[in-house]
């Protein structure tokens, strides 16, 4: 900003010289006084416009405008929407527009508007008027550059200076979120400091800020939903002294300064390392400070996203922004806004107008013309005498509140509200996650609580939802709804593929990956792998979700079959389903004329449900309206690459190639039985399989007056859909069938009693894999954390397999736990195995209790 005060100083302009813009009021607010105080010192002035200042100080603007206008896209759309304000006189001197965080807007229809409104506004200046974006998380600032430049005829250059190494201090803690120890790390962390605790929801904000509160520090909470002068406290209560935390979403990520900034604190982990990076970043401004962050999950998936985008980051890698250039809801937008400002446009004006902007640069003018006749037709518009105007259906739609709805593009996030058995309000969720729920067999977490699907009402945007039954686990659980992106799947699986050893993970976070590491070594040697079990076929592709989506709903329309998905894998269920049928599938979709097939694809995204994604795409006819369906919520390009890969991809890297030799590799069936290794263990007691309500109360009547019982489970790979709950005794062995139709809540209370001990070896996983079926593990004693505590670091690490050789001189025979545990019946070797952990937990149990015994009051 400084060269820019420096030009408007050595040149003063009469009106606007300089216009700064920024993606959120807040972030305006916020930089309001330091330019206000620059602008001062040298003799000029800078006015604040938006949709909060006064018209009364709007009005003073326009007859005395200040040279630095600071302001919003849609604040622009306004003023050149108004007849009160002077729009030619206003910017006839306009040189230089700063565009802050551009990384928020490139790519996006508010960046797309934002495009028109600079070309609009910058017809009135005698000046090619100058344009810089500034942000420090572009992946790829070339493409940025030739989408700003616009129809500037300015040079262009991407201004990255050498930077200078820097420390970073990076932990991350795997706590479960039901103990408290999340909030007690957070905050004896906080206490005498500054910090900013990053949550992915609002829900979530509210939650860590209430449990945080009363432990010495000052918490205050910041997100959408929070009135505006209680965002302005919190802000400037964190400007004072003392400690200070401040629960927050992304309202904080954009650069607001909240003063000496200690700590960043990140809930689970976000969806991006752009985020990280931005969130990091808010830390080590000052001298002899070091910017930090301390990912707190309550999950195991979470470490390994935060150790993806950490790595991610240390090679240097950021997302790149996609172009765009078929933005249909800025077409419509603009249209509409064109008659708004002038009354009525020629139609070739209009176009004019519309097709020098880089967003709409692959739209036809014969495609132009279908859109404006079908928005003339539906009386979105009106044409006569060669001029378009506004028609009556776009009065009626946008024209409440004297045209608020049309000065920005954006709709606000799409979200399907969930409503309880009792009409009462749970929460939301996502629309792109409302697409692989089920009515009556999904289920979703959702304030810390496992629903089921009622019913869903696209129209409405309403989900009916009842508690999932207590200790029941539906046939399909939907429990990951945050959507990422190919590389930072790609970089999990190249995690967990490999031995490295990352030295800011905790003990207990460290020891989750290596159990992933060793749960899916098998698996992931194979590459794109295939599972087929008795419960589906499972295609293990690491593409991210919007891959995964557009790869679901192009087999569908192949096969039939119903297909799920989540972040790194397709679930394929239905009849007919077969190696033949999934190998013939993937062939076909390996073709490249498959992808080159505009009408199939148009059949495929019609497939998607009725979701709203702008609020102009009504006013578009159904084929590009289905296109924008699908940009929204697939990636075909993406998807595109994946199969057939890059012009540059080697054939080790293409799916195409792969296909066959994979499948032909991958065992169609779980294995036969296997010789156990030399010298494995076996049970030493015999072995009760519970698959029936009598057969669990009275195992339960049992377990009631026992002083502890030991506790594993069997699950999928991932999605961890419980297969199996091995529980055991000093004298039972008992093997629970989750998949049976089974009530499960008798167990569910010795599980949450306080007075029964349940010994498990790592019971963050059990307690999450509980929790999803209402089902909370009370008076827990960790193996895990107890091998730590007495022996130390060791060489074999405490794995259970290594604990029990070195504690109980037993070898266990680890190649049944990646075995198809959703097959029934079981394989005698899948029996013994399962029977075996809980046996041996015992054993551990009494030995470590033994050598220390106030660790029995460890829970």
């Amino acid at each position: 900003m400084f060269p820019t005060l420096s030009m408007l100083v050595t040149d003063q302009p009469e009106a606007v010289g300089a216009i700064y813009i920024a993606p959120i009021k807040a972030l305006l607010n916020n930089q309001a006084d330091r330019l206000g105080t620059y602008t001062e010192m040298v003799g000029l002035r800078r006015f604040l416009w938006h949709g909060d200042v006064d018209t009364s100080a709007r009005a003073q603007f326009i007859k005395e405008p200040a040279e630095l206008l600071m302001t919003t896209p849609e604040s622009m759309e306004v003023m050149l929407a108004s007849a009160k304000v002077p729009v030619p006189k206003l910017f006839s001197e306009l040189r230089i527009v700063v565009i802050d965080e551009i990384h928020a807007l490139a790519g996006t229809d508010r960046g797309a508007h934002l495009m028109s409104v600079l070309e609009r506004i910058g017809d009135n200046s005698k000046h090619d008027v100058q344009r810089v974006g500034l942000s420090a998380t572009v992946g790829n600032p070339d493409a940025i550059l030739q989408w700003l430049r616009g129809t500037s005829k300015r040079d262009g250059v991407v201004v990255d200076p050498p930077k200078v190494p820097q420390a970073r201090q990076i932990a991350v803690h795997l706590d479960p979120e039901d103990d408290g120890a999340l909030a007690k790390r957070a905050a004896d962390a906080a206490l005498g400091r500054k910090s900013l605790f990053f949550c992915g929801s609002r829900r979530l904000t509210e939650s860590v800020a209430d449990r945080l509160r009363g432990r010495g520090t000052d918490v205050f909470v910041h997100h959408s939903s929070v009135s505006l002068a209680e965002r302005k406290l919190a802000e400037e209560r964190f400007q004072g002294t003392g400690s200070a935390m401040i629960a927050c979403t992304s309202t904080l990520e954009l650069g607001i300064d909240v003063g000496d900034l200690d700590n960043v604190f990140q809930a689970d982990a976000p969806d991006s390392v752009s985020s990280f990076l931005q969130r990091m970043g808010r830390t080590g401004r000052r001298a002899g400070s070091v910017a930090n962050t301390t990912f707190f999950c309550s999950d195991p998936e979470a470490v390994l996203q935060a150790v993806a985008l950490v790595e991610l980051a240390k090679e240097g890698w950021v997302e790149p922004i996609p172009p765009q250039t078929r933005c249909w809801p800025v077409l419509v937008h603009q249209l509409l806004a064109f008659t708004l400002a002038l009354g009525g446009i020629q139609r070739d004006i209009a176009w004019q107008k519309l097709s020098r902007l880089p967003d709409l640069a692959d739209i036809t003018r014969f495609e132009f013309d279908q859109a404006v006749d079908f928005m003339v037709l539906h009386d979105f518009l009106f044409e006569a005498g060669g001029m378009l105007s506004m028609g009556d259906a776009a009065e009626r739609k946008y024209g409440r509140k004297n045209f608020l709805e049309l000065y920005a593009v954006f709709s606000s996030p799409q979200f399907y509200t969930v409503i309880g058995p009792n009409g009462s309000e749970v929460g939301s969720l996502e629309q792109a996650f409302v697409d692989n729920l089920q009515e009556n067999l999904s289920s979703f977490l959702l304030g810390g609580r496992a629903w089921l699907v009622a019913s869903i009402d696209h129209k409405a945007r309403e989900i009916s939802a009842t508690p999932a039954p207590r200790g029941k686990m539906p046939s399909w659980g939907g429990f990951v709804p945050q959507m990422l992106g190919f590389e930072v799947c790609q970089r999990i699986k190249r995690l967990l593929c490999d031995t490295t050893e990352y030295s800011y993970l905790s003990e207990q976070a460290a020891a989750t990956l290596r159990d992933y590491r060793e749960d899916f070594a098998a698996l992931l040697q194979r590459g794109n792998a295939l599972q087929i079990s008795s419960d589906g076929v499972r295609w293990w592709t690491y593409a991210g979700g919007r891959i995964n989506q557009t790869l679901k709903h192009a087999l569908e329309e192949l096969t039939g079959w119903k297909i799920v998905t989540d972040n790194f894998h397709l679930r394929f269920t239905g009849d007919g389903l077969s190696q033949t049928a999934v190998i013939a599938a993937l062939e076909k979709l390996a073709a490249p004329s498959f992808w080159e097939d505009d009408e199939l694809w148009r059949k495929i995204v019609a497939r998607i449900p009725p979701y709203r994604f702008s609020k102009f795409q009504v006013a578009l006819p159904p084929r590009f309206e289905l296109e924008l369906v699908g940009r929204y919520l697939l990636d075909l390009d993406g998807a595109r690459r994946f199969i057939l890969g890059g012009a540059a991809a080697p054939p080790s890297e293409r799916v195409a190639d792969l296909l066959s030799r994979v499948i032909s590799t991958f065992p169609v069936a779980a294995p036969g039985p296997q010789p156990p290794a030399i010298n494995a263990a076996r049970p030493e007691r015999g072995i009760r399989y519970i698959d029936s309500d009598a057969a669990l109360a009275a195992l339960c009547d049992q377990l009631a007056n026992r002083p502890f019982v030991t506790l594993d489970v069997e699950t999928t790979l991932v999605d961890r859909n419980l297969c199996l709950i091995q529980v055991g005794t000093d004298d039972i062995n008992a093997l629970i069938d989750a998949r049976a139709p089974l009530d499960l809540e008798p167990l569910a209370r010795i599980f949450e009693s306080p007075q029964i001990v349940k010994v498990v070896h790592n019971a963050t996983f059990e307690r999450s894999v509980f929790s999803r079926i209402n089902i909370r593990l009370a008076n827990v004693f960790d193996t895990l954390a107890a091998s730590r505590r007495i022996r130390g670091k060791q060489s074999g690490g405490h794995s259970l397999a290594a604990v029990c050789k070195r504690e109980l001189d037993k070898v266990i025979d680890k190649t049944q736990q990646v075995s198809d545990w959703t097959r029934r019946p079981l394989s005698p070797e899948q029996l013994a195995y399962a029977a075996l952990d809980v046996e041996v937990l015992v054993q551990l149990y009494t030995l470590f209790t033994s050598l220390q015994p106030e660790l029995a009051l460890v829970t």
